[in-house]
């Protein structure tokens, strides 16, 4: 672990959040009351002070091989890859699994790729319906989630689809979900100086670059690193940077992106569920076009009951999704 996270500042920091006080807005220094900075993006950088990115032990993937040993081919390309660790209403405890679980990247050395996924209505009641149930439980889910994180290095990837799926919502829903996802980065970008934070900003084909950027700015994105494109999608990465240089030219320029390449190796067919024909893309590493490439969605893991997954339940790790994936059939 770096002697960076450790200096008197983060310390100073990490105290103050541990008795709330800087969540508040006011903390005393010397008996005066001095009023905490506004949320910013992080001062750390994360990806400087680890050694390369996390590999989730307990991943779908990692559990199948484990029971099947003989599955080297879906140890070597997917299990063994680092990708994102998703967090929603199935993790129980969520302060303490994101603690677990940046935890133990911590004392690796390594970075961890965290999916927050619980926001009311995901999915808009698709596939992945669900999230917490209601917005006073999602305040208080998304605040403990990044107290789990604390100072500890992290890359966060925020709500999947929620943003480019406000058109879905009734009308009178859609203010509280802007105000929610608002909640999601200052909540980080207060509590965790070393994580890189990106709101999700939808796809390729989806919405409208001016149009992404004017929802990113209502979400207050300027408060953390960014925005993260081809979440759990197939479009290649040639055209998602493309993209995402175009919501960052509406954005002024000030953030970065990620994208999801688990995932768009033979690039995106038009569908979204389980399409036949897809290819792992270029494993989790920092540049190639964006700020940071990522395997954001856990390859073999189903969309959904469709496509080729046909009965396979989303989440559900699938050994012929894997190989498939692996082949590019």
């Amino acid at each position: 672990m770096s002697p960076l996270r450790t200096a008197p500042l983060g310390q100073l920091t990490a105290g103050l959040l541990t008795a709330g006080l800087l969540t508040a807005g006011l903390f005393s220094l010397g008996g005066q009351p001095v009023l905490a900075a506004e949320p910013r993006p992080a001062t750390g950088n994360p990806v400087q002070l680890t050694n390369g990115f996390y590999v989730d032990p307990n991943s779908n993937p990692a559990a199948y091989v484990k029971q099947h040993p003989g599955e080297t081919e879906i140890k070597t390309k997917i299990a063994d890859q680092a990708g994102g660790r998703w967090f929603g209403n199935w993790s129980g405890d969520i302060t303490a699994a994101v603690t677990s679980y940046t935890t133990a990247a911590d004392r690796a050395d390594k970075l961890p790729i965290l999916v927050a996924y619980n926001i009311p209505g995901r999915d808009c009641g698709g596939h992945s319906g669900g999230g917490a149930g209601s917005p006073a439980a999602y305040r208080d889910w998304i605040a403990k989630f990044a107290d789990g994180i604390g100072n500890r290095p992290a890359v966060v990837v925020i709500e999947p689809d929620a943003l480019a799926q406000l058109d879905c919502m009734p009308e009178d829903q859609r203010q509280i979900r802007i105000d929610l996802l608002k909640y999601a980065a200052n909540q980080i970008a207060t509590k965790n100086a070393n994580t890189w934070a990106y709101m999700d900003g939808g796809n390729t084909n989806w919405i409208e670059a001016g149009e992404m950027a004017r929802r990113l700015r209502l979400v207050d994105v300027g408060k953390i690193r960014g925005f993260a494109l081809n979440v759990s999608n197939y479009y290649s990465t040639q055209q998602s940077v493309t993209k995402g240089n175009a919501i960052k030219t509406a954005l002024g320029g000030g953030n970065q992106f990620v994208v999801d390449t688990s995932r768009n190796g033979n690039g995106s067919n038009g569908e979204w569920c389980n399409p036949a024909g897809r290819k792992l893309g270029v494993p989790s590493q920092v540049g190639g076009g964006a700020d940071l490439l990522l395997w954001l969605k856990v390859p073999g893991d189903s969309d959904g009951d469709c496509g080729i997954g046909k009965g396979i339940p989303a989440g559900t790790f699938s050994a012929t999704l894997a190989k498939r994936l692996i082949a590019g059939t």
